[in-house]
């Protein structure tokens, strides 16, 4: 029976877990058994998932080591990394830090794409993210944004999404414009009240910091000194895609996401989020980050909703 030895103790009582949850979630997943023996895990499996199981623990530990904590999704986003690719090193992702104004947490990526995706978000000024919904896309946007606000690498944030039904539907809302929209709107809010207190946000509205506003009333303006976050972005036509990017001005940055696979136009629209794929790519300063159902980062169960859907064709 394989066994891997641990210098610390201490770091390796973190790495097991409460009861030991981390290593049984680890033996669900992979299809090993472990065994907490003093300071070594013992495991048995076959020699593949021996050797992930090994891989994923001395990844771990050395994270902890690091003074980072362990939860126990982290096991799981961990195995799913190294199964696809056993040269990715844990600590480069788990590690790379996102750093906001907030008692409740740091927001690190939790897979490997997920890190690609920050690192694109640094280097360029307009980086579309596309894939399937829980994939971290807008939520990790709107971390950055709010990072570079408080570094003052810029001096607001727009956070902006198509209302695909501001036409005659619409119209029969009560209220003015504003109220007519905010409900396409209500999913930047949640984000952004789980990374920041909501006094905290309501101020930054009031001071003109922040706006959370429906695309359509970006026409006309040029946006200088701006981290702008496009986000539902299929459901642009191209007239919007083009006016959208050709909005950013000095010292600006945009982020552009969406799920192709998601499009809610009329079927003879054509998404400017589709179009816009195919025609910028080699642009210097504009990248692309494609994200699958395995960089899904809610519950477990939806990236395998996900995928059934995929099979299923719909």
């Amino acid at each position: 029976m394989p066994v891997v030895n641990f210098e610390d103790i201490d770091i390796l009582r973190k790495l097991a877990g409460d009861s030991c949850k981390h290593l049984k979630i680890l033996e669900e997943t992979i299809g090993i058994r472990c065994s907490l023996k003093g300071d070594s895990i013992e495991i048995l499996g076959d020699d593949f998932n021996v050797e992930l199981a090994e891989h994923t623990l001395k990844g771990l530990y050395s994270i902890i080591k690091e003074g980072f904590p362990i939860y126990p999704s982290d096991v799981w986003y961990a195995v799913r990394m190294l199964a696809k690719d056993s040269s990715i090193n844990l600590k480069d992702v788990f590690m790379d830090t996102i750093y906001i104004s907030s008692s409740k947490k740091v927001i690190a990526p939790k897979s490997f794409q997920q890190k690609v995706y920050i690192d694109k978000m640094r280097a360029n000024d307009i980086l579309f993210g596309i894939g399937p919904a829980g994939t971290g896309k807008t939520y990790l946007a709107m971390a950055m944004a709010v990072s570079y606000l408080l570094r003052k690498k810029t001096s607001r944030i727009i956070l902006t999404r198509p209302a695909v039904e501001a036409g005659e539907r619409l119209g029969f809302l009560p209220g003015d414009m504003y109220e007519k929209v905010n409900p396409y709107l209500h999913p930047l809010y949640d984000a952004l009240y789980d990374m920041m207190h909501y006094d905290q946000v309501t101020r930054m509205i009031e001071r003109n910091t922040m706006e959370v506003i429906p695309l359509a009333f970006m026409r006309g303006r040029t946006l200088n000194d701006a981290f702008v976050i496009l986000d539902e972005a299929q459901n642009t036509t191209s007239e919007q895609m083009k006016m959208f990017l050709t909005r950013l001005g000095y010292n600006s940055k945009a982020v552009i996401t969406g799920d192709v696979t998601q499009v809610d136009l009329p079927g003879d629209v054509k998404s400017g989020l589709i179009e816009a794929s195919q025609i910028l790519k080699g642009i210097k300063g504009i990248d692309f980050v494609y994200f699958s159902e395995d960089d899904v980062v809610r519950h477990r169960i939806v990236s395998e909703i996900i995928k059934a859907y995929d099979k299923g064709g719909v």
